[in-house]
């Protein structure tokens, strides 16, 4: 099992509130927080329709979570995290416009990590926790609902929602030191099974 970097805190968990400010900047890959206060939902579609007709709420100091939720009777029933590299190509505009964290799972592309450089951070929500996370929210409104439950941006008051650092405001990436660490042990591996069978063809 490969081990996470743990930041520069030991461990010991933050309490944000939004908006966020410079506050962001301190963070490091690694490091766990919670967060409280209003987060805007937003997958593809919705990105596209911000691109072209503008951002809805306030976009200074805002939290984007990447995620398209099950709604029903006004109340969150799902809200786990979707996969973030599908809105690469689409995030720097947010970041332009004052959005200082993105939320999601599985971590973005070397141009996010750019983007976010001295400006934001991607904070990463375990997948499979769904329920879980609904039960941190609350539902408070909603902007392009004719794009359908799972692509409109939904306005969600979080109380207390753990997450954990995976980009920071300096280029730390968590997901990538995973991958390179991951990869040095394949290669490890590898080799040593490598030595293994030219010494069985040799004897």
């Amino acid at each position: 099992m490969l081990g996470l970097p743990q930041g520069d805190r030991g461990g010991e968990a933050l309490n944000l509130t939004t908006p966020l400010g410079d506050e962001v900047l301190s963070l490091r890959a690694g490091d766990q927080l919670t967060l409280s206060g209003t987060i805007y939902t937003a997958r593809d579609e919705a990105h596209l329709r911000m691109m072209a007709e503008g951002i809805p709420f306030d976009p200074e100091g805002a939290v984007v979570y990447h995620c398209g939720p099950v709604v029903q009777n006004g109340r969150l029933v799902v809200a786990g995290p979707t996969t973030s590299a599908r809105m690469n190509a689409l995030t720097g505009f947010l970041i332009d416009a004052g959005v200082r964290a993105l939320i999601g799972k599985g971590g973005m592309g070397a141009e996010v990590v750019e983007q976010l450089r001295g400006r934001a951070v991607y904070l990463a929500l375990t997948g499979g926790c769904a329920a879980l996370a609904a039960d941190r929210m609350t539902l408070k409104g909603v902007y392009f609902e004719d794009l359908g439950m799972a692509e409109a941006v939904w306005v969600i008051k979080a109380d207390r929602l753990p997450l954990t650092v995976g980009i920071d405001a300096h280029g730390g990436d968590l997901f990538r030191a995973v991958r390179e660490k991951a990869k040095t042990q394949f290669h490890q591996r590898f080799n040593i099974k490598q030595d293994t069978v030219h010494e069985t063809c040799h004897r």
